[in-house]
């Protein structure tokens, strides 16, 4: 089995990020330190893998509806 990787996450609030535009929330998200940062259409099929340092938002019609982290 590979190693986990040991990248730190931000403390942030995932969400705080709700009901924002997605543009400006992946650029705030960035901004905050969080290594990766993934848009996804709701009801999207996603492996169910944590990777540390990643911030998910569901996005519907432009709008984050759905934050978490991993």
């Amino acid at each position: 089995m590979a190693p986990n990787p040991t990248t730190e996450e931000p403390q942030d609030n995932p969400d705080t990020y709700l009901g924002l535009d997605s543009a400006r929330a992946e650029r705030l998200a960035r901004e905050r330190g969080w290594s990766a940062v993934r848009s996804l259409p709701p009801g999207a099929i996603i492996t169910m893998e944590y990777r540390s340092g990643r911030l998910n938002f569901e996005v519907t019609d432009g709008t984050v509806t759905r934050c978490w982290k991993g």
